[in-house]
């Protein structure tokens, strides 16, 4: 077993496979080891479930598998599987398949219409990957499903607030059936020294270095983006920059804004104008779209979807204009990267608002999101940025990658 895992992974493994629990979680920072480490766990709980069907006389027990989408559990699990193990589900109508003489039943728990999915049936265990992600009253209604004998419920888990239900219910809760186990990113040796340290150097100071490296559940605290620095506002803008695309945030009663955004072949991004106004009609932010397009040419608009009126208004201009990805967390931390690692400009004779606003965007130690006051650039400056950054990426994998 030393060659396959890492000694957190080997501890995990000797309670599970030697103890007995109801529900088993891991939590912790970002590539630690957990997912892949209930991926194997899932295959281990698929053979018992098996064992003990075949000793209840049971034909076909049923097992859930959980995930925010079917397209999480497609990339997080069934891909790994089939890297892992050469497995290739065959899917049922119903989005089902057997394994080993189990059927795997699908529940997604990104939302409440999940829910439909988890009921009217029994299982002999689940297994709830990025659980923090999901409904609580999807995951409650998992649990409840699991009452076959022996039943056993595993999930695994990134740090969200301090105060998540997850946290609450399932990592404090005191009873002895209920364990957890704690993932920081050295305890992934798999990975080189080299490597780890440069991921910690390479992620923003504060909450997000405290959960993705430390695997913390805290809350973000104070400002924001606290690796921006007056370094970060230059004179002149590079001759490589090789990409621009535009964010745009709606607004009339608070500051409507369209930002521009150079990026250089080595990845390095220029806020390269800033356009923030309050009262403007579309028919003004057109104008001011036109006149970006002609000077910078047929660059692509990431615009706010809360105004589809208005993203219609742009297509129909001829504007190569997208729907932004809004994610909030991912979107800061994505920005915060650039900061944290030199790499992102602010071009001081275009840019005004964005200067007041990085100083003044705080955190809500409450909700673990921003504030939601000095971030009308800012959210431009995010759309723009995630929604190039966070385009799919196909990711393959080899055995080799796991020790196998």
């Amino acid at each position: 077993m030393t060659n396959k895992f890492t000694k957190r992974q080997e501890e995990v493994l000797t309670r599970v496979l030697n103890d007995d629990f109801f529900i088993c979680g891991l939590h912790g920072a970002k590539r630690s080891g957990k997912t892949v480490l209930n991926n194997m766990v899932f295959m281990n709980e698929i053979a018992r479930v098996r064992e003990t069907a075949d000793r209840l006389n049971i034909d076909e027990p049923m097992y859930i598998l959980a995930g925010t989408s079917s397209t999480s559990i497609q990339n997080n699990i069934i891909q790994e599987l089939y890297n892992m193990f050469d497995i290739e589900p065959k899917y049922d109508k119903h989005g089902a398949f057997t394994l080993c003489g189990v059927k795997v039943v699908q529940v997604y728990t990104g939302s409440i219409s999940g829910l439909k999915r988890a009921r009217g049936f029994t299982a002999f265990g689940a297994y709830i990957n990025e659980a923090s992600l999901a409904n609580e009253q999807v995951f409650k209604e998992i649990i409840s499903r699991c009452s076959g004998e022996g039943a056993r419920i595993v999930w695994d888990s990134n740090p969200d607030i301090p105060t998540h239900w997850l946290r609450r219910d399932y990592i404090n809760s005191g009873d002895d059936m209920i364990i957890d186990f704690h993932f920081k990113l050295d305890d992934n040796t798999f990975m080189s020294d080299r490597y780890r340290e440069n991921i910690k150097n390479a992620t923003p100071a504060g909450v997000f270095y405290d959960r993705d490296i430390l695997g913390l559940w805290v809350t973000g605290e104070g400002v924001v983006y606290r690796d921006f620095s007056e370094n970060m506002v230059v004179d002149n803008v590079p001759e490589d920059i090789t990409k621009v695309y535009a964010g745009v945030d709606w607004g009339y009663e608070h500051f409507g804004s369209i930002v521009v955004i150079g990026e250089t072949s080595g990845g390095s991004a220029y806020l390269l104008e800033e356009h923030a106004h309050q009262y403007k009609e579309i028919d003004f932010w057109v104008d001011l779209a036109k006149n970006i397009k002609e000077r910078y040419g047929n660059i692509t608009f990431w615009a706010d979807s809360a105004r589809p009126e208005h993203v219609a208004r742009f297509q129909r201009e001829q504007l190569r204009t997208f729907n932004a990805n809004k994610a909030v967390l991912s979107g800061i931390e994505e920005v915060a990267k650039l900061m944290k690692t030199g790499r992102f400009f602010v071009v001081s004779n275009k840019v005004s608002k964005f200067k007041d606003e990085v100083y003044q965007y705080i955190w809500n130690e409450k909700t673990g999101e921003p504030v939601k006051e000095n971030d009308d650039v800012l959210d431009a400056v995010r759309y723009a940025i995630y929604s190039q950054h966070s385009q799919p990426k196909a990711t393959v994998r080899r055995r080799s990658d796991y020790g196998l």
